[in-house]
Protein backbone atom coordinates (compact mmCIF):
# COMPACT_ATOMS: atom_id res chain seq x y z
CA UNK A 1 0.00 0.00 0.00
CA UNK A 2 1.09 3.62 -1.01
CA UNK A 3 1.34 5.93 2.13
CA UNK A 4 0.24 9.33 1.59
CA UNK A 5 2.62 11.93 3.39
CA UNK A 6 0.57 14.50 5.39
CA UNK A 7 0.90 17.31 2.97
CA UNK A 8 -0.30 14.95 0.50
CA UNK A 9 -3.25 14.16 2.41
CA UNK A 10 -4.06 18.05 2.99
CA UNK A 11 -3.91 17.97 -1.00
CA UNK A 12 -6.15 15.30 -0.97
CA UNK A 13 -8.94 17.02 1.65
CA UNK A 14 -8.36 20.23 -0.29
CA UNK A 15 -9.38 18.91 -3.41
CA UNK A 16 -12.43 16.19 -1.54
CA UNK A 17 -13.72 20.01 -0.47
CA UNK A 18 -13.01 21.95 -3.65
CA UNK A 19 -13.48 19.63 -6.45
CA UNK A 20 -10.68 20.32 -9.35
CA UNK A 21 -8.24 23.09 -8.39
CA UNK A 22 -4.64 24.59 -10.38
CA UNK A 23 -1.86 24.50 -8.17
CA UNK A 24 -1.52 28.10 -7.05
CA UNK A 25 -5.08 27.67 -6.08
CA UNK A 26 -3.67 24.82 -3.97
CA UNK A 27 -1.30 26.47 -2.44
CA UNK A 28 -3.61 29.16 -1.59
CA UNK A 29 -5.95 26.64 0.06
CA UNK A 30 -3.05 25.27 2.19
CA UNK A 31 -1.57 28.65 3.66
CA UNK A 32 -5.37 29.54 4.77
CA UNK A 33 -4.50 27.13 7.60
CA UNK A 34 -0.88 28.35 8.01
CA UNK A 35 0.95 25.78 5.55
CA UNK A 36 4.45 27.87 4.50
CA UNK A 37 5.12 25.92 1.28
CA UNK A 38 6.40 26.74 -1.76
CA UNK A 39 4.52 26.55 -5.09
CA UNK A 40 7.45 24.24 -6.35
CA UNK A 41 7.00 21.64 -3.94
CA UNK A 42 3.13 22.03 -4.11
CA UNK A 43 3.55 20.89 -7.61
CA UNK A 44 6.10 18.21 -6.84
CA UNK A 45 3.91 16.80 -4.42
CA UNK A 46 1.08 16.98 -7.39
CA UNK A 47 3.48 15.51 -9.61
CA UNK A 48 3.65 12.76 -7.34
CA UNK A 49 0.67 12.19 -6.46
CA UNK A 50 -0.51 11.89 -10.75
CA UNK A 51 1.96 9.31 -10.77
CA UNK A 52 0.49 7.53 -8.38
CA UNK A 53 -2.73 7.72 -9.67
CA UNK A 54 -4.56 9.52 -6.57
CA UNK A 55 -5.17 12.51 -9.24
CA UNK A 56 -6.34 12.92 -12.74
CA UNK A 57 -4.86 16.16 -14.57
CA UNK A 58 -6.77 18.06 -16.74
CA UNK A 59 -5.65 21.11 -19.32
CA UNK A 60 -1.63 21.60 -19.93
CA UNK A 61 0.85 24.68 -19.04
CA UNK A 62 -1.05 27.21 -17.18
CA UNK A 63 -4.66 25.57 -17.73
CA UNK A 64 -3.37 22.65 -15.79
CA UNK A 65 -5.77 21.63 -12.48
CA UNK A 66 -6.11 18.50 -10.47
CA UNK A 67 -8.79 16.53 -9.41
CA UNK A 68 -9.31 13.70 -7.14
CA UNK A 69 -9.39 10.42 -8.75
CA UNK A 70 -10.95 7.61 -6.98
CA UNK A 71 -7.94 5.96 -5.56
CA UNK A 72 -7.24 9.03 -3.84
CA UNK A 73 -10.67 9.05 -2.17
CA UNK A 74 -10.07 5.77 -1.10
CA UNK A 75 -6.98 6.37 0.49
CA UNK A 76 -8.52 10.38 2.24
CA UNK A 77 -7.72 9.81 6.04
CA UNK A 78 -10.82 11.98 6.99
CA UNK A 79 -11.78 12.36 10.74
CA UNK A 80 -15.16 10.93 10.79
CA UNK A 81 -16.77 12.22 13.41
CA UNK A 82 -15.64 15.78 13.10
CA UNK A 83 -17.03 15.61 8.96
CA UNK A 84 -20.42 13.66 10.34
CA UNK A 85 -21.00 16.77 12.79
CA UNK A 86 -21.87 18.96 9.97
CA UNK A 87 -25.47 18.71 8.54
CA UNK A 88 -26.23 16.44 5.69
CA UNK A 89 -26.62 18.88 3.11
CA UNK A 90 -23.81 21.19 4.35
CA UNK A 91 -21.07 18.32 3.87
CA UNK A 92 -19.37 18.46 0.71
CA UNK A 93 -19.54 14.64 -0.12
CA UNK A 94 -20.73 12.94 -3.24
CA UNK A 95 -24.74 12.48 -3.63
CA UNK A 96 -24.66 9.75 -6.36
CA UNK A 97 -22.49 6.35 -6.95
CA UNK A 98 -19.59 6.14 -8.07
CA UNK A 99 -18.61 4.06 -11.12
CA UNK A 100 -15.17 4.27 -10.80
CA UNK A 101 -14.44 2.78 -7.31
CA UNK A 102 -14.80 -0.38 -7.42
CA UNK A 103 -12.88 -0.40 -10.53
CA UNK A 104 -9.97 1.04 -9.26
CA UNK A 105 -10.03 -0.61 -6.37
CA UNK A 106 -6.25 -1.40 -4.95
CA UNK A 107 -4.87 -4.60 -4.50
CA UNK A 108 -3.54 -4.15 -1.38
CA UNK A 109 -5.25 -1.81 0.96
CA UNK A 110 -3.27 -2.96 4.48
CA UNK A 111 0.17 -1.26 5.08
CA UNK A 112 2.88 -3.14 6.70
CA UNK A 113 2.12 -2.38 9.73
CA UNK A 114 -1.59 -3.34 9.60
CA UNK A 115 -0.88 -6.87 7.83
CA UNK A 116 1.83 -7.54 10.98
CA UNK A 117 -1.51 -7.21 13.40
CA UNK A 118 -3.62 -9.11 11.45
CA UNK A 119 -1.55 -11.63 10.95
CA UNK A 120 -0.28 -11.90 14.24
CA UNK A 121 -3.95 -12.05 15.47
CA UNK A 122 -4.77 -14.60 13.21
CA UNK A 123 -2.28 -17.16 14.36
CA UNK A 124 -3.27 -16.30 17.99
CA UNK A 125 -6.76 -17.59 17.06
CA UNK A 126 -5.47 -20.59 14.96
CA UNK A 127 -3.91 -20.91 18.30
CA UNK A 128 -7.06 -20.77 20.19
CA UNK A 129 -9.44 -22.98 18.36
CA UNK A 130 -6.56 -26.14 18.10
CA UNK A 131 -8.21 -29.04 19.70
CA UNK A 132 -10.95 -27.59 21.28
CA UNK A 133 -12.61 -30.17 22.90
CA UNK A 134 -17.00 -30.21 21.66
CA UNK A 135 -18.44 -29.29 24.45
CA UNK A 136 -16.18 -26.00 24.72
CA UNK A 137 -16.74 -25.26 20.90
CA UNK A 138 -20.32 -25.74 21.36
CA UNK A 139 -20.31 -22.96 23.93
CA UNK A 140 -17.79 -20.63 21.72
CA UNK A 141 -20.53 -21.00 19.08
CA UNK A 142 -23.24 -19.93 21.60
CA UNK A 143 -21.01 -16.51 22.18
CA UNK A 144 -20.21 -15.65 19.21
CA UNK A 145 -23.50 -15.88 17.76
CA UNK A 146 -25.32 -13.99 20.76
CA UNK A 147 -22.90 -11.14 20.27
CA UNK A 148 -22.96 -10.79 16.66
CA UNK A 149 -26.71 -11.16 16.55
CA UNK A 150 -27.33 -8.59 19.41
CA UNK A 151 -24.68 -5.76 18.01
CA UNK A 152 -25.70 -6.13 14.40
CA UNK A 153 -29.25 -5.74 15.34
CA UNK A 154 -28.32 -2.99 17.58
CA UNK A 155 -26.21 -1.11 14.63
CA UNK A 156 -29.77 -1.14 12.78
CA UNK A 157 -31.88 0.35 15.81
CA UNK A 158 -32.87 -2.50 17.28
CA UNK A 159 -33.65 -2.05 21.28
CA UNK A 160 -32.95 -5.65 22.62
CA UNK A 161 -30.38 -5.72 25.18
CA UNK A 162 -27.14 -8.43 25.14
CA UNK A 163 -29.41 -10.37 27.95
CA UNK A 164 -32.81 -10.48 25.94
CA UNK A 165 -30.93 -11.41 23.31
CA UNK A 166 -29.34 -14.62 25.00
CA UNK A 167 -32.27 -15.23 26.47
CA UNK A 168 -34.21 -15.36 22.75
CA UNK A 169 -31.16 -17.20 21.24
CA UNK A 170 -30.85 -20.06 23.96
CA UNK A 171 -34.00 -20.32 25.16
CA UNK A 172 -36.47 -18.86 22.83
CA UNK A 173 -38.17 -16.15 25.18
CA UNK A 174 -38.92 -13.19 23.49
CA UNK A 175 -38.11 -9.51 25.77
CA UNK A 176 -41.43 -8.07 26.77
CA UNK A 177 -42.58 -4.43 25.52
CA UNK A 178 -40.97 -5.14 21.76
CA UNK A 179 -41.71 -5.31 18.76
CA UNK A 180 -41.94 -8.89 17.48
CA UNK A 181 -39.86 -8.22 14.58
CA UNK A 182 -36.93 -7.38 16.91
CA UNK A 183 -36.99 -11.09 17.81
CA UNK A 184 -36.87 -12.13 14.71
CA UNK A 185 -34.37 -9.94 13.26
CA UNK A 186 -31.90 -11.45 15.85
CA UNK A 187 -32.58 -15.01 15.61
CA UNK A 188 -32.09 -14.28 11.75
CA UNK A 189 -29.08 -13.47 12.07
CA UNK A 190 -28.45 -16.40 14.59
CA UNK A 191 -29.82 -18.91 10.91
CA UNK A 192 -27.78 -16.72 8.94
CA UNK A 193 -24.39 -17.20 11.22
CA UNK A 194 -25.12 -20.97 10.95
CA UNK A 195 -25.61 -20.95 7.43
CA UNK A 196 -22.52 -19.62 6.28
CA UNK A 197 -20.44 -21.55 8.94
CA UNK A 198 -22.15 -25.05 7.26
CA UNK A 199 -21.45 -23.74 3.98
CA UNK A 200 -18.41 -21.98 4.06
CA UNK A 201 -16.98 -23.18 1.18
CA UNK A 202 -19.88 -21.55 -1.30
CA UNK A 203 -18.88 -18.26 -0.10
CA UNK A 204 -14.62 -17.92 -1.03
CA UNK A 205 -16.23 -15.71 -4.20
CA UNK A 206 -18.87 -13.31 -4.02
CA UNK A 207 -22.04 -13.98 -6.18
CA UNK A 208 -25.21 -12.89 -6.55
CA UNK A 209 -26.38 -16.38 -6.18
CA UNK A 210 -25.08 -16.69 -2.63
CA UNK A 211 -25.58 -12.96 -1.95
CA UNK A 212 -29.08 -13.36 -2.22
CA UNK A 213 -29.62 -16.20 -0.56
CA UNK A 214 -28.09 -14.34 2.50
CA UNK A 215 -30.40 -11.49 2.07
CA UNK A 216 -33.07 -13.90 1.98
CA UNK A 217 -32.33 -15.93 5.37
CA UNK A 218 -31.46 -12.06 7.06
CA UNK A 219 -34.96 -10.49 6.30
CA UNK A 220 -36.86 -13.76 6.57
CA UNK A 221 -40.43 -12.92 7.80
CA UNK A 222 -39.86 -9.20 7.93
CA UNK A 223 -42.13 -8.60 5.20
CA UNK A 224 -39.24 -7.35 3.00
CA UNK A 225 -39.12 -7.99 -0.69
CA UNK A 226 -36.85 -10.28 -1.93
CA UNK A 227 -34.08 -9.88 -4.75
CA UNK A 228 -32.27 -7.00 -6.23
CA UNK A 229 -34.47 -3.74 -5.84
CA UNK A 230 -36.15 -2.06 -8.06
CA UNK A 231 -37.00 0.97 -6.76
CA UNK A 232 -34.72 3.87 -5.30
CA UNK A 233 -33.79 3.68 -1.62
CA UNK A 234 -32.39 7.01 0.56
CA UNK A 235 -29.81 6.70 3.52
CA UNK A 236 -30.99 8.36 6.34
CA UNK A 237 -28.76 11.45 7.74
CA UNK A 238 -26.87 11.15 4.19
CA UNK A 239 -27.04 13.17 1.00
CA UNK A 240 -25.47 10.02 -0.94
CA UNK A 241 -28.47 8.24 -2.86
CA UNK A 242 -27.60 4.90 -4.41
CA UNK A 243 -28.01 3.40 -7.52
CA UNK A 244 -32.04 2.92 -8.48
CA UNK A 245 -31.98 1.21 -11.59
CA UNK A 246 -31.31 -3.32 -11.46
CA UNK A 247 -29.04 -3.22 -14.18
CA UNK A 248 -27.16 -0.95 -12.81
CA UNK A 249 -27.22 -2.88 -9.36
CA UNK A 250 -26.46 -5.84 -10.76
CA UNK A 251 -23.83 -4.55 -12.96
CA UNK A 252 -21.81 -3.13 -9.69
CA UNK A 253 -22.48 -6.56 -7.69
CA UNK A 254 -20.57 -8.33 -10.64
CA UNK A 255 -17.58 -5.68 -10.78
CA UNK A 256 -17.60 -5.83 -6.70
CA UNK A 257 -17.48 -10.19 -7.58
CA UNK A 258 -14.63 -9.39 -9.66
CA UNK A 259 -12.45 -6.91 -7.79
CA UNK A 260 -12.81 -9.42 -4.64
CA UNK A 261 -11.86 -12.13 -6.77
CA UNK A 262 -8.56 -10.51 -7.45
CA UNK A 263 -8.13 -9.38 -3.99
CA UNK A 264 -5.67 -12.29 -2.48
CA UNK A 265 -5.81 -11.06 0.82
CA UNK A 266 -9.16 -12.75 2.64
CA UNK A 267 -9.16 -9.72 5.03
CA UNK A 268 -9.18 -6.47 2.26
CA UNK A 269 -11.61 -9.31 0.60
CA UNK A 270 -14.30 -9.31 3.33
CA UNK A 271 -13.63 -5.70 4.40
CA UNK A 272 -14.16 -5.01 0.72
CA UNK A 273 -17.32 -6.83 0.18
CA UNK A 274 -18.70 -4.86 3.81
CA UNK A 275 -17.89 -1.90 2.50
CA UNK A 276 -19.24 -2.58 -1.19
CA UNK A 277 -22.29 -4.01 -0.32
CA UNK A 278 -23.28 -1.70 1.54
CA UNK A 279 -22.45 1.03 -0.92
CA UNK A 280 -24.72 -0.45 -3.53
CA UNK A 281 -27.38 -1.60 -1.00
CA UNK A 282 -29.13 -4.07 -3.73
CA UNK A 283 -31.76 -4.80 -1.86
CA UNK A 284 -35.05 -2.49 -0.26
CA UNK A 285 -34.25 -3.27 3.20
CA UNK A 286 -31.27 -5.29 5.13
CA UNK A 287 -28.02 -4.67 3.03
CA UNK A 288 -26.12 -3.61 5.90
CA UNK A 289 -27.02 -7.03 7.96
CA UNK A 290 -26.29 -8.54 5.02
CA UNK A 291 -22.75 -6.83 4.05
CA UNK A 292 -22.09 -8.07 7.96
CA UNK A 293 -22.60 -11.14 7.53
CA UNK A 294 -21.40 -11.87 4.07
CA UNK A 295 -17.82 -10.52 5.40
CA UNK A 296 -18.00 -12.94 7.96
CA UNK A 297 -18.88 -15.51 5.16
CA UNK A 298 -15.84 -15.03 3.39
CA UNK A 299 -13.73 -15.14 6.28
CA UNK A 300 -14.88 -18.22 7.52
CA UNK A 301 -14.37 -19.75 4.08
CA UNK A 302 -10.63 -18.57 4.40
CA UNK A 303 -10.49 -20.48 8.00
CA UNK A 304 -9.98 -16.69 9.46
CA UNK A 305 -11.60 -15.13 12.52
CA UNK A 306 -15.28 -13.96 12.27
CA UNK A 307 -16.42 -10.77 14.01
CA UNK A 308 -19.42 -10.07 16.34
CA UNK A 309 -18.51 -6.09 16.21
CA UNK A 310 -19.40 -6.25 20.07
CA UNK A 311 -16.96 -3.70 20.85
CA UNK A 312 -17.93 -1.29 18.32
CA UNK A 313 -19.88 1.98 19.22
CA UNK A 314 -22.70 2.07 16.96
CA UNK A 315 -22.05 5.85 16.26
CA UNK A 316 -18.60 5.22 15.32
CA UNK A 317 -19.84 2.29 12.59
CA UNK A 318 -22.41 4.84 10.95
CA UNK A 319 -20.15 7.78 10.99
CA UNK A 320 -17.31 5.64 9.26
CA UNK A 321 -20.06 4.33 6.82
CA UNK A 322 -21.03 7.70 6.10
CA UNK A 323 -17.62 8.51 4.83
CA UNK A 324 -17.12 5.87 3.09
CA UNK A 325 -20.75 6.37 1.11
CA UNK A 326 -20.17 9.97 0.57
CA UNK A 327 -16.38 10.87 0.26
CA UNK A 328 -15.54 6.96 -0.92
CA UNK A 329 -12.60 6.91 2.02
CA UNK A 330 -12.42 3.87 3.42
CA UNK A 331 -9.79 4.37 5.85
CA UNK A 332 -12.30 5.03 9.21
CA UNK A 333 -13.93 1.85 8.25
CA UNK A 334 -10.50 0.07 7.94
CA UNK A 335 -9.43 1.03 11.84
CA UNK A 336 -13.26 -0.89 12.70
CA UNK A 337 -12.47 -3.79 10.97
CA UNK A 338 -9.26 -4.01 12.26
CA UNK A 339 -9.95 -3.26 15.63
CA UNK A 340 -12.49 -5.22 15.31
CA UNK A 341 -10.35 -8.82 13.88
CA UNK A 342 -8.31 -8.05 16.82
CA UNK A 343 -10.85 -8.37 19.49
CA UNK A 344 -12.83 -11.35 17.82
CA UNK A 345 -9.19 -13.06 17.63
CA UNK A 346 -8.85 -12.65 21.15
CA UNK A 347 -12.47 -13.09 22.34
CA UNK A 348 -13.48 -16.06 20.28
CA UNK A 349 -13.07 -19.92 18.89
CA UNK A 350 -15.17 -20.57 15.94
CA UNK A 351 -14.06 -22.83 13.11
Amino acid sequence: MVKLSQKQQRIILILLEKGILPSSQIRAEMAKTGENVSLVTVKRALSEMAKAGFLTVSGSGRSTSYILSAAGRIFADIDAKKYCAVEPDKRFGLNYYNFDLFSAWPAEIFSAEESEILNNATAEYQRRIKDLPPAIQKKELERLIIELSWKSSKIEGNTYTLLDTEKLILENKEAPGHDKKEAKMILNHKEAFNYIRKNAGRFKTLTRKNLEELHAILVKDLTVGLGLRQKPVGVLGSIYRPLDNIHQINEAIDILGRTAAKTTNPCAKALLALLGLSYIQPFEDGNKRTARLFGNALLLAHGLAPLSYRSVEESDYREAMLVFYELNSMLPFKRIFIGQYEFAAKNYAVK
